[in-house]
Order: C-alpha cells, then structure tokens, then sequence
C-alpha cells in the first residue's frame, strides 16, 4: 500500500489525483491533505479520504475546518508549518506537489530531506530552487517524478536511454487560446478571453500563464533542472493538436516522442504507479479521427514571456526567482482587471533589468528575492 501526501488537493492537480485514487483504493492511501482556503472542499475529500492530517493556510479556515470535521480522529494543522510537518510526516512514501507559486519550495525540500518521493506540479520550485531540489534528491535517493504533461512525456521518451545521449528536448506548446495573433490584436485582451484554453483543463493561474507562453517559459527553466540539459539543448515547438506532449532528439538523429490526448489524468496516474502502468478508463488517442499533427515555431515577439524565460536562465542565480515572482503578481493584477495582458510580459522584463543577480541562493534569498521582486512592482504601480 503506497500512502501520499497531496500539497493542493483541491487545486485541479489535487482533485485529479483523489479520482485516480479513487479508482486505486486498494493500492494508494491518503495520509495527509493540504488546501489553501476551500474549507467546504477540503472535509468532503477529508470524509472520504480519511487522512491523518490536513492543512489550510489560514488559521481562520483551520478553526472553521476542525469545528467541521471534530467527529472524526484527524490532525488539523495551518500556514507554512502545517505544510511543513505534513512534508515530514512518518510513514508516508511520496508527496504529491501540486500548490500554484513558490509556497511549494520549502514543503518539497523538507519532503526530500524526509527521504520522500516528490510527484512534482508544482513549477516553482524547480524554477527558483532547482539548485537545491536536484542534488539533495540525488544525495538521499529521492525520485522526482513529473506530474505536468510535456515533462512526463520527456521522462517516459527518455526511458531506457542513456542522457549523455540526448541532442535536444523538444518541448510542445499548444500555443494557448491567442496563437497567431500579433501584438495589436493583444491590446484589449481581457482576462475573460485569456481564461479559455483551447485543449486544457487548468486553474486560472495557469491558464494565463499557458496564454502569455510564460508557462512554457516555467517549463524550459523546469526542464532543464529535471533532466540536467543545457539550455540551447531545449527547443520549444508549437504543437496545436496537443497530442505530442513531449519529444526527445539523441545524437544519433532519432526522436522519440509520447502521444495521448491531452488529459492530466494520464501523467498523473504514470506517476503514481511508477515504474508500473495501470489502464486509464476513457477514450484512447483515435489516428483515423485524429488525420494530422501539425508544428509551428514559436513566436517570441509577440509572446515576450517564453524568450524572457530563457534570459533568465542564462543569466542563473536569482534571476529565475525573479521572472517567476514577476510573473505571479502580474497574472494576480490582470485577472484584477489593473493591469493589460501584454502587461504582464512587460512587468516581468522590468523587473529582470532592475534586479542584480546572486549566484547559488539559498532558500532565504530565494523568498528575500520574491519580496524584492513585488516591492519593485508594487512601487511601480504607484
């Protein structure tokens, strides 16, 4: 019986997981869940989950919560150290990251300092402190396990080879709801148009994010902690269909790539049944109905977010921090209607030219560097 932990169960990650789960009662446990403030949410999964523990960030929600659920033999705990004793909690196997932001960074390492499998959705933490997740799992034995699709697609292409082989990682966009369009066609978006993807089912912030490229931006900073490439070795290829998650090209000029339909069920169960695959209940990827998969190459131009991701991984240290910070303040402020979309770009690349890079930060100057990074904008927006 594999007992997890989920960081974020009642984000779209996190109940996707407890429907897999669902279907795998024999096999995965709950111990411990984790929200930010859906009280209501939460003890309905609490009931039937049955965890030992959970966590709300509030204390507020976390007395609403316990008066909710006093019925039952379970642990309520809230803020920063409930996630943290939920990371280090006895007898759980893997902890399932799935919180938006960098909230993720300190439950995740103490996770692995636990000696605990990580199943990361949560971008932020490898784009702010991949320095640090990536040898301490190496150093304590710790599987990082992707969760979003294109790094379980690379994951699973990169199975049985060998990573002094790879040329290149080719990670496929969608391209988000505003493909093809240019600049001008951009400057009434608003927040309503963003928040419709054309292949994908996601929170808010991430569908923003998919819309501005930014969130392929995350990924190729993501990508390159995860499967230790350079980052010219990591090509961003608009894929529309949404069908090839991932590709890997190997020196020798074959590309290996993983195709599905686009369902966040279907990485999520890959991990949690690692090595192992289990059937997917659903519809499988049709070739007859499907007819074609088409590419085009990104534009950069337009979506200033996806080249402004590889600035700041060239430039390293705490300028990722800076471009991710950046970035969440930015989507907060435009789906507060404060701020235009093409905005949220320009916000990030101001911030970038303002800041001086620290090499190698630790975990408090990684969230000394966020601060930074919303004093700069909110200084600005006055």
């Amino acid at each position: 019986m594999k007992k997890i932990g989920i960081l974020g169960s009642t984000g779209s990650i996190g109940t996707q997981t407890l429907e897999i789960v669902r279907n795998h009662r024999e096999e995965i446990q709950v111990a411990a869940l984790a929200a930010g403030s859906n009280v209501a949410l939460l003890e309905k999964q609490i009931r039937e989950f049955r965890p030992k523990m959970a966590a709300l960030w509030s204390q507020e929600a976390c007395r609403d919560l316990r008066s909710r659920v006093s019925d039952l033999d379970i642990k309520i705990v809230s803020g920063m150290e409930g996630l943290l004793e939920i990371a280090s909690m006895d007898g759980m196997d893997a902890l399932v990251t799935a919180v938006v932001g960098m909230i993720g960074v300190r439950p995740t390492l103490t996770a692995i300092e636990q000696g605990k499998d990580i199943l990361l959705a949560n971008k932020e933490t490898l784009v702010t402190a991949g320095h640090l997740l990536m040898p301490l799992a190496r150093e304590k034995g710790v599987a990082i396990l992707p969760v979003d699709s294109e790094h379980s697609a690379i994951f699973q292409s990169l199975n049985g080879e060998q990573k002094s082989q790879i040329k290149k990682i080719l990670l496929t966009a969608s391209g988000g709801p505003f493909r093809g369009k240019k600049r001008m066609e951009l400057t009434a978006v608003r927040a309503e148009d963003a928040l419709k993807h054309p292949n994908w089912s996601m929170g808010k912030k991430i569908t923003i994010d998919s819309a501005t490229l930014v969130n392929k931006g995350l990924e190729v900073i993501e990508a390159k902690w995860l499967f230790d490439v350079e980052p010219g070795q990591i090509q961003v290829v608009v894929q529309p269909q949404s069908i090839i998650h991932s590709m890997v090209e190997y020196l020798d000029g074959s590309v290996i790539a993983q195709l599905g339909l686009p369902d966040m069920k279907l990485p999520i169960q890959y991990a949690l049944f690692y090595p192992e695959r289990k059937p997917m209940p659903g519809p499988s990827l049709d070739f007859y109905k499907l007819a074609q998969i088409t590419f085009e190459q990104p534009d950069t131009d337009t979506f200033r977010g996806l080249a402004l991701a590889y600035e700041a991984m060239e430039a390293g240290g705490t300028m990722p921090t800076v471009y991710n910070a950046a970035n969440e303040k930015a989507v907060s402020l435009f789906l507060d209607h404060r701020i235009s979309f093409l905005q949220i770009a320009e916000i990030i690349e101001m911030c970038m030219r303002r800041h001086t890079v620290t090499s190698n930060p630790d975990v408090n100057c990684i969230l000394e560097t966020e601060q930074w990074t919303y004093d700069c904008i909110r200084e600005t927006m006055h």
